[in-house]
């Protein structure tokens, strides 16, 4: 059912830029005078930094395998790239909304600072809750949750919470690693602890997992989905306390954070452009055709003078990559800041990349990308080993899990699992849903490598070193 007609008064600067940690600071929405020496989105940068989930990203694929070479990327040097590229986005758009708008200048002085600092740490996260093997992994988790091995345990489960594991999406996972802390831990209940700001921004898709087709309106905030069933209520009072507009009168679904549109502007052009640099560093794309493109989007003036000659492509590469990230980065803040008054009154749910003046150069990158690189053997074969080794581990652990005679395999396998994530101790008395949860969450935490060994062990394949 839609919400009246009536306009709802557009979400404020100053709810948005909420510095609220859950539960701890009921405090509201306090802009201090006083210039930050360590700011509060700064400290949640450097607690996704220290946290273990971050730090088992670098030994996570972003696209391809990770061989003997150091071009490759992961996802760890991705989401720092990422990173780099939102705070320069968040500061150029929020530098030029304060050129616009005196009064918002006047009210939070550090406003261009303090987008910076929200989108970067938000950037950092944006990709925490990915499983292993790339974007494959979140593909094999839904794949066998839809499959007829799953079909025993998830057919007691609410349409809303099958629809969590049969689309499972790593957006949603990785909400639940910054917001949910597991009782084997300890009595907390805010996760990192990160402002409700930067949670905000993190959330490119506020919305449930189900969400009644009349109620969509085709917005690129709702081709995917933001939180499990779990945090629901946690992320419907995030929502409330920043101000976000509802879309609907269906609980969850919302317009956007503003900053959620930086965070994804950011991580759309680092992981076309710079998987693309992979792809030509590789050789799977000839460097000749894909310099060429580069620097078509680039679109310098030929009577510019060259204050370098190149003798190698691959140094070329990196300057072109990085000039054409800048431009596009200050193109972007200005689309941003064109539509942020709509995105304030939640008329506004597009991509700013689509909007960008090489466009059609980007989509040309995408296709040779998708040709060359994201169909390429190697990431065939890993994509292909994803689908094995998750759903394996899966199906194995749902059995022990949920083994009425508790054979002495399925205890054999239990004590593989860490206490956390099993319904043990303080977590005794859970729901089918939320043992099932935790054991996503398990196998999502894993690396590539661990997630490997640990199939290779569980089926015999391999032994553990040592023996």
């Amino acid at each position: 059912m839609k919400l009246a007609s009536s306009s709802p008064a557009p979400m404020t600067w100053e709810r948005l830029l909420s510095r609220r940690r859950y539960p701890e600071q009921p405090q509201l929405h306090v802009v201090s005078d006083a210039a930050p020496v360590r700011g509060a989105f700064v400290a949640d940068y450097d607690r996704v930094v220290f946290s273990s989930a971050f730090r088992r990203l670098q030994r996570k694929t972003q696209v391809m395998p990770m061989p003997e070479t150091d071009f490759v990327h992961t996802r760890l040097t991705h989401s720092l790239e990422t990173a780099c590229v939102g705070r320069s986005l968040g500061r150029m758009s929020g530098r030029l909304l304060m050129e616009q708008d005196e009064e918002l200048a006047q009210q939070l002085p550090y406003f261009d600072a303090d987008c910076g600092d929200i989108v970067a740490a938000a950037c950092l996260a944006h990709d925490i809750g990915n499983p292993p093997f790339g974007h494959s992994g979140e593909d094999a988790i839904s794949s066998y949750f839809r499959s007829p091995a799953a079909e025993p345990f998830v057919r007691v489960l609410s349409p809303a919470q099958r629809a969590d594991l049969q689309n499972f999406e790593g957006n949603a996972a990785g909400f639940r690693v910054l917001t949910h802390t597991y009782a084997a831990h300890s009595s907390g209940s805010a996760g990192l602890g990160l402002t409700y700001a930067v949670l905000g921004a993190f959330t490119k898709y506020p919305r449930p997992s189900v969400v009644e087709d009349h109620d969509k309106t085709g917005g690129v905030s709702e081709k995917k989905y933001g939180h499990f069933q779990t945090e629901a209520e946690r992320f419907r009072h995030v929502a409330h306390d920043l101000g976000l507009l509802p879309k609907s009168d269906e609980a969850g679904f919302y317009h956007r954070h503003p900053l959620a549109f930086l965070v994804e502007a950011a991580d759309d052009l680092c992981y076309r452009i710079i998987d693309f640099e992979d792809g030509l560093k590789l050789g799977l794309i000839p460097h000749h055709e894909g310099l060429e493109l580069l620097r078509d989007m680039l679109a310098d003036d030929p009577s510019r003078p060259r204050s370098v000659e190149w003798r190698d492509w691959r140094e070329e590469l990196g300057y072109v990559r990085a000039r054409l990230i800048g431009k596009l980065v200050a193109e972007a803040a200005q689309l941003f800041a064109q539509h942020a008054p709509a995105m304030l009154r939640g008329e506004y749910d597009a991509s700013l990349i689509k909007e960008l003046s090489c466009w059609h150069e980007l989509q040309q990158v995408a296709l040779l990308s998708v040709e060359r690189l994201y169909r390429s053997r190697p990431v065939l074969q890993i994509e292909a080993a994803g689908f094995e080794v998750l759903g394996g581990l899966l199906d194995a652990f749902l059995h022990s899990i949920f083994d009425p005679a508790a054979s002495p395999r399925s205890r054999k396998l239990l004590d593989l699992i860490p206490p956390q994530f099993r319904a043990v101790g303080p977590q005794l008395g859970l729901s089918a849903y939320e043992q099932i949860i935790l054991l996503t969450d398990y196998v999502g935490s894993l690396t590539d490598q661990n997630a490997l060994g640990l199939y290779r062990t569980i089926k015999g394949i391999d032994l553990p070193k040592g023996f």
